[in-house]
C-alpha cells in the first residue's frame, strides 16, 4: 500500500471508529450482563479517547506504523471484564465475546446497503481497479471532491469491518470466538477451554495461527464482497 496522507488519514478515522464500537460492544454486553467493570472504566461509550487511553499502542501507534509499513492498517484494543463473572455466567461471557465482532459486521452491512444505494442511484459505479479502499469510484469521475472522500469511507467501512468481525470470530484465544467457543461449551469443557486461554504462550501461538489463516483468507473475503456488490463484473 503507497503512502497517501489523504487515504491514510480516512484509514485511521474508520479504524478508531470500528475498534470503538467493537469495544464498546464488548463492555455494553458484559454490563447488560451483571459486569461494570468496563462500564465504570467509561468505556460503554462511542467516544474513542477511554479505548485510545486503554491501548494507545494498539490503536494509535501500531496502526500508522503497519499502514507505513504497507501492511494496510493492524490494531488491537481491549475491554476489561471479571473472570469470576465470566466462569459464573459462561452464556453471558459468550454473548459479550459475540458483541464485538457482531458489531463489526453490522457496520459492514451498513456500508454495503450504502454503497448498493450509491450505485443503484447511479451516484457511484465500479471502478477499473478493486482495492480495500476503492470499492467503487464517483460516476462523475471526481475522486477528490467530497462524494469521493464518502466512496473512500465506506469501502473502507465494508471491508475492514469484514475482516475484523470474521479474524475475531476464529475460535483461537486470545480472539473473540475462543470465548463465544468457551461460553458455549458443556460446564466441563468450558473451564478447562477458560484456563487454556489465559496461558499467555496459547495466546501466542494462537494470534500466530489466526494471522496465517487471515493472511490467506483476506482474498477469498475480499473476493465475496466483490461479487456481491458488483454482480456479472469480472476483474483480473
Amino acid at each position: 500500500m503507497s503512502f497517501n496522507p489523504a487515504d491514510m488519514a480516512a484509514w485511521f478515522v474508520v479504524f478508531v471508529f470500528s475498534t470503538t464500537c467493537h469495544e464498546a460492544a464488548h463492555a455494553w454486553a458484559a454490563w447488560r450482563g451483571g459486569d461494570s467493570t468496563a462500564y465504570e472504566g467509561g468505556q460503554v461509550s462511542l467516544d474513542p479517547f477511554p479505548h485510545i487511553r486503554r491501548e494507545p499502542m494498539g490503536m494509535v501507534l501500531v496502526p500508522i506504523l503497519t499502514y507505513l509499513s504497507g501492511y494496510g492498517m493492524l490494531g488491537w484494543a481491549s475491554a476489561p471484564y471479571d473472570p469470576v463473572w465470566g466462569r459464573r455466567f459462561p452464556r453471558r461471557q459468550a454473548v459479550m465475546s459475540l458483541a464485538g465482532p457482531a458489531a463489526n459486521l453490522l457496520l459492514a452491512a451498513v456500508a454495503f446497503g450504502a454503497l448498493k444505494g450509491l450505485l443503484a442511484a447511479g451516484i457511484m459505479v465500479a471502478p477499473a481497479r478493486l482495492s480495500m479502499s476503492r470499492m467503487v469510484e464517483v460516476a462523475s469521475g471526481n475522486p477528490g471532491s467530497a462524494l469521493g472522500a464518502l466512496a473512500t469511507a465506506l469501502s473502507i467501512l465494508l471491508t475492514l469491518n469484514v475482516l475484523l468481525g470474521l479474524f475475531n470470530l476464529l475460535p483461537l484465544p486470545p480472539l473473540d470466538g475462543s470465548g463465544i467457543l468457551a461460553g458455549l461449551s458443556p460446564r466441563r469443557v468450558g473451564p478447562i477451554m477458560t484456563r487454556i486461554q489465559e496461558q499467555p504462550m496459547m495466546g501466542m501461538l494462537g494470534l500466530v495461527i489466526a494471522w496465517y489463516l487471515f493472511k490467506y483468507g483476506i482474498g477469498p473475503a475480499l473476493t465475496a464482497i466483490r461479487i456481491l456488490l458488483h454482480p456479472g463484473i469480472l476483474y483480473s
